[in-house]
């Protein structure tokens, strides 16, 4: 979780944090990504599943939702497709 957090802040230090749904989101304008702490994995969480298309193809074998990424423990977090992801979700906060 704590590298999660350090990557959003590291992209969008002036990113609004507060809690949506129980969870730390992060928000610059309309655009926003959450992070979640669940029994088995993090999930990092977009506004939309646009945002992942990327992601889901250079990384199959990590499990992911529709609008969601879930690193398992195991799960070696990919620096630089994950910063996609939340840039992608920041500045296209409708999945444009």
């Amino acid at each position: 979780m704590e590298a999660l957090h350090a990557l959003v802040i590291g992209l969008f230090p002036d990113a609004v944090i507060d809690m949506r749904y129980k969870m730390p989101t992060y928000s610059v304008g309309e655009g926003w990504v959450a992070i979640a702490n669940q029994k088995n994995y993090v999930s990092l969480y977009t506004c939309s599943a646009e945002h992942l298309e990327g992601f889901k193809a250079q990384h199959p074998d990590i499990k992911k939702g529709k609008g969601c990424i879930n690193f398992r423990d195991r799960d070696a977090i990919p620096e630089p497709a994950v910063k996609t992801v939340i840039e992608h979700a920041i500045a296209n906060p409708k999945g444009r």
